[in-house]
């Protein structure tokens, strides 16, 4: 099972502060231990919402609202996607979050991601083979850069 795990935003995110040398470290050992278990998929961190923008649709128009969003609690500071047998397990990684991110308060959201199977019929065969060739590609496409 595959589960994105999402640091929420918090004034020091938001505000672009740059993290500490010992930040920087206990995230990349935290990172370097979660590889090595062979449960880390991908984890990035996110620039401020001042750098983003949102899309909401109104009719099937996209209506445009640029950065920043004021409500910290709401945004995404960054992501990892771990790959792990079950959300315990997911859990059990999360609580070895590193301490001094966020000087200890750190709230993460995890979320199970879908696979095709979880869709029965309703995933047709040409949808599932139209997605392994996307996959594919992308994949490919990765290995060259």
């Amino acid at each position: 099972m595959r589960f994105l795990v999402i640091r929420k935003a918090d004034t020091q995110t938001e505000a672009e502060d740059i993290p500490t040398p010992e930040l920087f470290k206990q995230m990349g050992d935290y990172m370097q231990e979660m590889a090595a278990a062979g449960v880390l998929v991908s984890g990035e961190g996110l620039q401020p919402s001042r750098k983003g923008a949102r899309l909401k649709f109104h009719g099937g128009r996209p209506e445009i609202i640029d950065g920043p969003f004021a409500e910290t609690k709401e945004l995404v500071a960054g992501f990892s996607i771990i790959e792990v047998a079950s959300k315990e397990e997911a859990i059990a990684w999360c609580k070895k979050w590193p301490p001094l991110d966020g000087n200890g308060e750190v709230a993460l959201e995890i979320r199970q991601i879908y696979e095709a199977d979880d869709f029965g019929e309703a995933f047709t065969p040409e949808e599932r083979e139209r997605e392994e060739r996307m996959r594919a590609e992308l994949a490919a496409r990765a290995k060259q850069n």
